[in-house]
């Protein structure tokens, strides 16, 4: 995941575009806050839906990252699929 700001996407979209036609997931940023994702058209970041249900398993609760790391051990690679 690489962060672009807004300026930087004005001044090089070749370039980023180019990026996320060869799969790489490119983070939109104002001011230091993501404000979009660019993607590649049909295809889900890998990751994307783990990192999903794990946030929001821990989002929730007072976990520390030792929880987080066992949920990640537990979920292991099985979620991928799930969008």
């Amino acid at each position: 995941m690489e962060p672009v700001t807004i300026p930087a996407l004005h001044d090089h979209l070749p370039r980023v575009l180019a990026a996320v036609e060869a799969g790489r997931h490119v983070v939109l940023t104002r001011d230091g806050r993501e404000i979009a994702d660019i993607i590649p058209r049909g295809t889900p970041p890998a990751g994307t839906a783990r990192e999903r249900i794990l946030d929001e398993l821990v989002a929730g609760a007072a976990a520390d990252r030792t929880l987080r790391d066992d949920l990640d051990a537990l979920l292991g690679e099985l979620t991928d699929d799930i969008a």
